[in-house]
């Protein structure tokens, strides 16, 4: 008997993807698109994870698709603490070695830089440059420090870098989409909650202020895209508001959100897959990052409640 073809298109969204995922991805990204909308394993997500694991406790490899080489970096590392946070196995000796590796890699005010100079005999994307003394970076920091806090790590290194974050984030006021992204991931787990609140009341109305997300899907023209962005590099509200329960929900109305949300998933494209918003560099940085935006443009979809099966 015949081995039954794998169909070229399906009505749904989910089917359409799969088949880009299996055609493009990773292995991590399979396992993890498997995890997350196939009953698949937290092991077999983990084990793909550990490939690009170093002996400093940090990940390289290339696991953030726009820095080469297999270097341990704060980019790699805060991704791989997404994945691990995503499979609920952020915990355990693991996480010790990571907090390890980021402490050793920290600025002299507990902050993490966006890159490491170890980075400078690999190829990595223009718009990530590499310095010899990079600064502190709320970019890096934000996000690594909001998850740990949300899954009650607690490490000597957290003291300093929370401090950090506060200060970075309170003091916030000309910004662009990706500090902002890893501000509100930074409130979302800080343990602080009457203060986190407060501060991300005030950089919404910040967010607003400058035309930091696309409000009329229809019209992006009418928003500026940020200095240093790629033609039509947009950030729309579900790009803040990855679940309906982070603080940066509340910038925006219900119809604003449902609009966003319609443009997401409108932007599934013919092979199955979501597009890369931002500078194309390098042809395989560009196909790998897809199969991870395809990911978490369905977990984004599923956490509001749209269909995707």
């Amino acid at each position: 008997m015949a081995e039954k073809p794998f169909p070229s298109a399906s009505p749904t969204p989910l089917a359409r993807a799969e088949r880009f995922v299996w055609l493009t991805a990773r292995v991590l990204e399979q396992r993890r698109f498997a995890y997350h909308f196939q009953r698949g394993g937290a092991d077999q997500v983990e084990t793909a994870l550990t490939a690009y694991l170093n002996e400093d406790g940090g990940y390289g490899h290339a696991l953030e698709p726009d820095l080469r080489g297999p270097v341990s970096q704060p980019l790699h590392t805060a991704h791989a603490l997404r994945v691990l946070d995503s499979i609920g196995r952020c915990g355990g000796p693991r996480i010790e070695r990571i907090c390890r590796y980021l402490t050793a890699v920290s600025t002299h005010d507990g902050a993490l830089p966006a890159i490491h100079p170890s980075q400078r005999p690999y190829p990595s994307a223009p718009f990530v440059p590499v310095v010899d003394r990079p600064p502190s970076a709320l970019l890096s920091t934000g996000p690594v420090v909001g998850l740990l806090h949300r899954n009650q790590v607690w490490h000597a290194w957290l003291f300093r870098a929370t401090e950090f974050c506060w200060s970075a984030v309170e003091s916030l006021e000309k910004s662009h989409p990706y500090e902002v992204q890893a501000a509100v991931a930074f409130l979302d787990g800080a343990p602080d909650r009457p203060r986190a609140e407060a501060a991300a009341d005030r950089l919404g109305r910040l967010v607003r202020e400058q035309g930091l997300a696309v409000l009329d899907p229809d019209r992006p023209e009418d928003w500026p895209v940020a200095d240093g962005y790629a033609p039509g590099e947009h950030h729309f509200p579900h790009d803040y508001a990855r679940v309906p329960d982070s603080l940066a929900a509340r910038w925006f109305t219900e119809e604003e959100m449902a609009r966003s949300l319609d443009r997401l998933a409108a932007d599934q494209e013919e092979d199955g897959g979501w597009p890369i918003r931002w500078r194309a560099w390098a042809p395989g940085s560009a196909l790998e990052w897809r199969p991870i935006v395809t990911v978490e443009a369905l977990r984004t979809l599923r956490a509001h409640g749209r269909p995707v099966r």
